[in-house]
């Protein structure tokens, strides 16, 4: 799930990997793709291994620093689900961090949302 995803991302950049490999899902691979346009993955590319699919992330190699400083928080959870219209987006972090929301559009940014005027799921926030 999403919120796996983000702390195998933190440890990868704690521990100064390239690169990790985890199963594949279209939910994952959409975040993913969503956190690449943000400037904090260079790549997520689906990957064939045998019979079975994997997701291939590769870090940025943004500043080191700001790097080490990266984190998150999950705001819909499986045992409680939070949903925003695109009125109630903030920015994340003074304009400094990124809201992820899943609409009836797909997997978008909190900026996407409140450009397009569409609510959803508000999955987590990374800065």
């Amino acid at each position: 799930m999403h919120y796996d995803i983000l702390a195998q991302l933190k440890n990868a950049i704690r521990a100064q990997k390239e690169k990790f490999v985890m199963p594949f899902s279209k939910m994952d691979h959409a975040v993913l793709k969503v956190l690449v346009e943000a400037g904090y993955l260079k790549s997520a590319e689906k990957e064939t291994l045998g019979r079975k699919s994997v997701i291939t992330v590769r870090l940025a190699s943004r500043n080191k620093q700001a790097m080490r400083d990266f984190d998150f928080k999950i705001v819909s959870k499986p045992s409680r689900h939070f949903y925003a219209d695109y009125r109630s987006l903030h920015p994340v972090k003074q304009g400094h961090g990124l809201g992820v929301l899943s609409t009836s559009k797909g997997i978008m940014t909190d900026r996407q949302a409140r450009k397009a005027k569409v609510g959803g799921e508000y999955l987590f926030e990374v800065w």
